[in-house]
């Protein structure tokens, strides 16, 4: 499971110098689009960078708890840190044309999935009986 986290972490963090790019080479100009469109686009860019450093973290560090209802946990945690950032690659390369109003599930189900797989880690880290 750490080497899938570190994989799709680092696959992130080139995602999240991709994305710069499209916003730098944007035609036309990014600065010149609405204000509402530009922040459609750096919110799901930096929303982006979150879910890859948690990816990038976990490949690292990530520990699996023994047997029984933490490492369940810690399981589902781990598949929803991962899909958060396809759910939020989806959503900068859909939603930001649309401005606020263009909001949809991508970005929602990505920030929730990262937000819960998060908080299972933190419950099984705070579970996790001392050595």
């Amino acid at each position: 499971m750490r080497r899938i986290h570190l994989i799709v972490g680092l696959l992130g963090v080139i995602a999240f110098v991709l994305t710069g790019l499209v916003m730098a080479r944007h035609v036309p100009d990014i600065h010149s689009l609405s204000a509402e469109v530009q922040l459609m686009y750096l919110s799901r860019h930096i929303y982006l960078l979150g879910a890859a450093l948690v990816n990038l973290v976990l490949g690292l560090y990530m520990t699996l708890n023994a047997a029984g209802w933490r490492r369940v946990l810690q399981q589902i945690g781990c598949l929803l840190i991962l899909l958060s950032v396809i759910s939020l690659i989806l959503a900068f390369i859909t939603e930001p044309t649309f401005g606020i109003a263009g909001r949809s599930w991508r970005s929602f189900s990505g920030l929730i999935a990262l937000f819960s797989g998060v908080m299972a880690h933190t419950v099984t880290g705070f579970a996790r009986k001392p050595n």
